[in-house]
């Protein structure tokens, strides 16, 4: 304490406790009319011994205060509780509060705060159903411990250097997906695709086990090596290789399942 700068001092014993023998001399001054400083000066001064030595006027003043808010001068009292059947409980007070005329105050900020948070709820719903028609074809990246294999929903596989692209659908679309154009199969996912049209292609299966592409685009798509022009198609076979402005894949056909479809196709043509 001694090596402290005075003020610092200062600050610390002002936060000292007031004692049962201060707060009592404190009471004594009447609640009316307001004590002036002078008056706690004069206490100050006639009890020297009851009072901490840094005490100021300033500080008892805002003690008296403090008692006088809590009514706990001697010159206050406080109100008795009512006695037996004047008593309300919690329960019988608010059957006695009319609802009607409780004032409904509106949260102005609350409100837009909520109207914003559904809009982009809202917004992302839209977003993620666009993106549904996506899981018709599975984006799968190519290590060399892939697996050609199939599964028993995959009609065929476009397989690229970088990914491979599950078609499960009998038609999906090839392209360039943009904010604005969604599209099954991203080409950008497997290199540059900017000379790629927004939509290039389409790879159908036909009913009787065939699969075709569409060149819907403004550049060619080369099938083995054969160019196939703009609003031409071209039929696909297992490992055809299908290029598209420099980006090279191989179609893969899941032989056993076009084979059941065919089958099925067989049966019902012979219905």
């Amino acid at each position: 304490m001694r090596s402290l700068h005075p003020e610092a001092v200062a600050a610390v014993q002002s936060k000292v406790l007031f004692s049962k023998a201060e707060e009592q001399l404190l009471t004594r001054v009447p609640s009316t009319p307001q004590p002036s400083l002078e008056t706690f000066q004069d206490l100050l001064i006639r009890h020297p011994e009851v009072f901490y030595p840094s005490r100021t006027p300033k500080a008892l003043q805002l003690h008296w205060q403090l008692l006088r808010q809590y009514h706990l001068l001697q010159d206050q009292t406080v109100q008795p509780l009512p006695k037996g059947d004047q008593v309300l409980n919690f329960s019988d007070a608010e059957e006695m509060v009319d609802d009607g005329k409780l004032r409904d105050v509106r949260d102005e900020v609350l409100e837009h705060e909520l109207t914003v948070a559904d809009r982009r709820q809202k917004r992302e719903i839209r977003q993620l159903e666009q993106e549904l028609h996506k899981w018709q074809v599975l984006v799968d990246s190519i290590t060399g411990m892939s697996s050609p294999d199939f599964d028993s929903q995959t009609l065929a596989v476009l397989r690229g250097r970088m990914v491979r692209y599950l078609m499960r659908s009998r038609e999906i679309t090839l392209g360039r997906a943009t904010k604005d154009n969604q599209i099954d199969v991203d080409l950008a996912l497997e290199g540059p695709a900017w000379k790629i049209s927004r939509k290039q292609g389409v790879i159908k299966l036909k009913n009787n086990g065939d699969f075709f592409i569409a060149n819907e685009g403004r550049r060619p798509i080369y099938i083995d090596g054969r160019p196939v022009l703009g609003g031409n198609k071209w039929k696909l076979n297992n490992n055809s290789v299908v290029e598209i402005a420099s980006l090279r894949f191989v179609f893969l056909i899941n032989q056993d399942l076009i084979a059941l479809i065919k089958a099925e196709a067989a049966k019902l043509a012979q219905q």
